[in-house]
């Protein structure tokens, strides 16, 4: 490549991502889950569209699967601890079991339905049994759910990749046969040495951040997100599951309260915001538009059959002994997004030469476009029918602001709804834990520094200021007023999660 050819190939990526960027604007304004855009932008420069041709099947799985990396290490940095701890038996069960059914249920239905051969009804059961984390992320940034679900969503899609690639991998096999014991000793083995690796590295890492003063902090996100990469290319190398690894390290190191962790978390969110961009485009350049309308209704078979009968069945077989209420697994049953994930494991049976394997690339990636316009902007009025998404949330927003890094404190939102009982209440009566305080409350599209007098009113939109430790506490309190007015202690309602 010439310096002039250079220059042309940089201006294209440049002028390729700041499109997206502003997409996700776009997307974000009118409801449309953002991914599709740029899935849409991809097909637009590809061969039926600007010209591009992109038919490297291998160069798309391995540029394709480091960018799930980066995400999910994006995921596990940004996840809190408290959140995932109590989910992670269910987590664990909905990423195994869980997986397991909806290949079998979803496989049966391409079999008997539409005739495939069972390598390749397999096949298509295996890659979309696979919830995707990048999905799954962006919506939780923007809906806020309960503890639980949010918690469950977020495990489950940083646990469920590892046994879905074993999977895929072990049906790719040309001639094909499967025997399940080999299958599970292998599952076993990765998953196992997956855990170790990423515990290991999130956990020694950290300890050596924790001891080394670095000349910048700018290094400080570069090695976090390092240890990330290392623990993905460890396992890896050793045939455990990187992904499970690099989701595990990240997890460890974002609640290890390191230095500068409002920096890493940005620079963490940046990263995942462009493998997505990235990774997106990078699909819809591999498909051929012109084959897409033949597989529509093959897709729609099977996405019926996944949602409709294999996810409910996953949930419910996976959950049953959990004692979670009707209402989150109907919402957990949706909720199964799929995105990047099916599209990249669609194209390991393509590298592997499995015959009318690239059937299965052009029915993943209909099934996906057509059920993410389906599922994305239905579940945010899903969890307010089940009533699982309150405004009376508080939600964490990012700032960049050294003196709250330094003190560990985290900002938080929060808006009252009509029927809550924090209307009226004045700030004294809400006694929240020191040193959570009211910063600031917004009413009518003007902010005001509150006293101890002020009451609070039916769409005050609440700045909290609170430290990590004493957040937990502070929501409780405010989850107990909302529930029961200021006098909740003395109805027994001390704010815990449902």
């Amino acid at each position: 490549m010439t310096l002039e050819q250079l220059y042309l190939a940089m201006l294209a990526g440049g002028v390729v991502l700041l499109v997206s960027v502003v997409a996700t604007r776009v997307a974000s304004l009118v409801g449309l889950p953002s991914l599709l855009l740029y899935l849409a932008f991809g097909v637009a420069l590809g061969e039926d569209g600007v010209g591009i041709k992109f038919d490297d099947a291998q160069l798309a799985q391995n540029l394709g699967t480091a960018a799930l990396a980066v995400i999910l290490i994006e995921g596990g940095l940004t996840t809190r601890w408290t959140d995932v701890r109590s989910v992670l038996a269910p987590a664990g069960a909905l990423a195994t079991l869980g997986v397991g059914i909806s290949t079998m249920v979803t496989a049966a239905g391409a079999h008997w339905i539409l005739g495939f051969s069972w390598q390749l009804a397999l096949l298509l059961g295996a890659t979309v049994s696979s919830t995707d984390a990048a999905a799954v992320f962006a919506i939780l940034r923007v809906l806020p759910l309960p503890k639980r679900v949010a918690g469950l969503l977020e495990a489950e899609s940083g646990f469920n990749d590892a046994p879905t690639v074993i999977l895929v991998v072990l049906l790719s096999e040309v001639p094909f046969h499967f025997d399940p014991l080999p299958f599970a000793g292998s599952l076993l083995y990765e998953l196992a040495l997956g855990v170790v690796i990423g515990l290991g590295i999130g956990w020694l890492g950290g300890l050596a951040l924790a001891r080394l003063a670095l000349p910048a902090s700018g290094l400080y996100p570069l090695a976090t997100f390092g240890l990330g990469i290392v623990a993905f290319a460890a396992a890896g190398a050793a045939h455990a599951s990187g992904f499970l690894a690099a989701y595990l390290a990240a997890l460890v190191l974002g609640n290890l309260g390191l230095a500068h962790r409002a920096a890493t978390n940005s620079f963490a969110e940046g990263l995942g915001w462009l493998a997505q961009i990235g990774l997106f485009v990078l699909l819809g350049l591999l498909v051929s538009p012109s084959r897409l309308p033949h597989e529509v209704g093959p897709a729609l078979v099977v996405g019926l059959v996944l949602l409709v009968v294999a996810r409910p069945l996953a949930v419910l077989a996976s959950l049953l002994p959990f004692s979670i209420p009707l209402r989150e697994l109907s919402f957990l049953s949706w909720a199964g997004l799929r995105g990047a994930v099916p599209i990249v494991l669609a194209t390991f049976p393509i590298v592997r030469g499995v015959p009318d394997s690239q059937r299965v690339l052009d029915i993943v990636f209909v099934l996906v476009v057509i059920f993410t316009l389906v599922q994305g902007p239905s579940l945010s009025p899903l969890a307010r029918l089940l009533r699982l998404a309150p405004r009376d949330t508080a939600r964490q927003i990012l700032v960049e602001s050294a003196p709250l890094d330094v003190l560990d404190a985290e900002l938080l939102t929060l808006t009252i709804p009509p029927e809550s009982g924090l209307v009226s209440v004045t700030v004294l009566e809400l006694r929240l834990p020191d040193p959570a305080v009211i910063t600031l409350i917004i009413r009518d599209k003007h902010s005001f520094v509150p006293t101890l007098d002020t009451q609070l009113q039916a769409g005050d939109e609440l700045l909290i200021v609170t430290t990590r430790r004493q957040r937990d506490t502070a929501e409780r309190r405010l989850r107990a007023v909302s529930r029961r007015g200021p006098l909740a202690h003395w109805f027994d309602e001390y704010g815990k999660p449902e």
